[in-house]
């Protein structure tokens, strides 16, 4: 028996150093360029996404910073029954994005996303958040650069947001206002940053 707590003990170390990061936020979240020193390989993700959907790297890197604070395998909590009984998770969203299964798997079939994309792949996180706010911009005429707007649609859905459900919930209108908020700050920084993005 204790042979066999050691070899999955021993398994769990080794999956956790299979990615950088894994699922860990990196150190100083309110640093852009600490956050990519830290890990490369997101500006490379941020640069791809920028080039193929023209999203710019601050406004992705708020509305991550907002969805699952760089955590990989970031999901909503579980939910419970008379407070100790799992009845599973708020919602299917999953991964750096928070992308929701059926919005992934839309995502999949699009063509836009590479073979075998995963949602705790900042590659693949940051390319479906491009993807998601291109066709927002084509559907609602929503700017990419519109932090606030693109956030409510993303959160809500572009139905969601056409029916302006983001109004009856002040939280949401604060924590977008946030996001924003987080994307200038971010913007600031990237500027001067020793090396650029």
């Amino acid at each position: 028996m204790s042979r066999l707590i050691l070899a999955l003990a021993i398994v769990t170390a080794l999956g956790s150093c299979s990615r950088p990061g894994g699922g860990t936020a990196p150190d100083n979240l309110d640093n852009a360029c600490s956050i990519l020193a830290e890990r490369p390989h997101y500006a490379r993700a941020f640069r791809e996404a920028e080039r193929k959907w023209g999203v710019e790297p601050h406004v992705l890197m708020a509305m991550i910073y907002q969805e699952s604070k760089f955590i990989s395998n970031n999901r909503p909590p579980h939910q419970f029954v008379l407070g100790v009984i799992p009845t599973g998770r708020m919602s299917s969203a999953y991964g750096y994005s928070q992308a929701l299964d059926g919005t992934w798997d839309e995502y999949l079939v699009s063509r836009a996303a590479a073979p075998r994309a995963r949602r705790d792949d900042m590659r693949h996180a940051a390319d479906f958040m491009g993807w998601y706010m291109t066709l927002t911009k084509r559907e609602l005429g929503i700017p990419l650069d519109d932090v606030r707007n693109q956030y409510l649609a993303y959160h809500e859905g572009r139905g969601g947001f056409s029916r302006q459900s983001y109004l009856a919930k002040g939280w949401l209108m604060r924590v977008a206002g946030e996001v924003e908020s987080r994307a200038v700050l971010y913007e600031a920084q990237l500027a001067r940053c020793p090396r650029r993005i």
